[in-house]
């Protein structure tokens, strides 16, 4: 085992210490997140920081990095109160992964990219088109984190959908079926294949 402390983290290479770090916690969700500016510019970008909250009431949550340069979605979830969160699959990573590009605000990804924006029952933001799972949140809170600047973002889910051959009779959406990614790191991009479940467990 190669053993890195705080003090020789601190020292190491950046890029070199992002992978490291990233990759260090495991496979994320890989999702992208659809916005709509007051002046009616798309937006779409590639978040590996979604997470579950609370399902009642059905609060999601996502961490935006420092705002001292322009964040397109934070700014049009701030102004607006509306997002989508959409799973992306197989078909689509290297389209997903370029919206990672920092685009000026007057360009949408979609333009840039393969990936459709699609619209439902009267949610001004966009969804991607064929993703698995798209959810339409409305915007609850922001909590600032002291300690990088980072910005933890809070929703609720307004609306859900789901490919119905992936939901399951007990409610699971099984992903594996939706050939729906994870994340490893940065830029590295994982299909599971396979689920083992287990039943609710009690104290032996």
């Amino acid at each position: 085992m190669i053993k890195y402390s705080t003090n020789n983290i601190k020292e190491l290479e950046h890029l070199y210490k992002i992978n490291l770090i990233n990759s260090a916690t495991g496979y994320k969700s890989a999702n992208l997140i659809g916005t709509k500016s007051v002046k009616g510019q798309e937006n779409i970008a590639v978040f590996s920081s979604v997470i579950h909250l609370g399902s009642n009431p059905a609060l999601l949550g996502f961490i935006c990095r420092p705002t001292t340069v322009p964040r397109h979605t934070y700014k049009n979830i701030i102004e607006t109160k509306t997002y989508t969160i959409n799973h992306i699959h197989q078909d689509i990573l290297e389209d997903a992964h370029h919206t990672s590009a920092k685009y000026p605000e007057d360009v949408s990804e979609f333009t840039k990219t393969k990936l459709i924006p699609e619209y439902k029952d009267n949610c001004t933001a966009p969804f991607l088109k064929d993703a698995p799972v798209q959810l339409q949140l409305k915007f609850i809170e922001e909590l600032p984190i002291a300690a990088n600047d980072t910005i933890l973002m809070i929703g609720e889910i307004i609306n859900l959908y789901v490919k119905e051959n992936l939901l399951q009779q007990d409610g699971l959406i099984d992903l594996a079926k939706g050939n729906v990614a994870a994340i490893n790191g940065l830029d590295t991009y994982a299909i599971p294949k396979t689920n083992t479940r287990f039943e609710y467990q009690r104290p032996k």
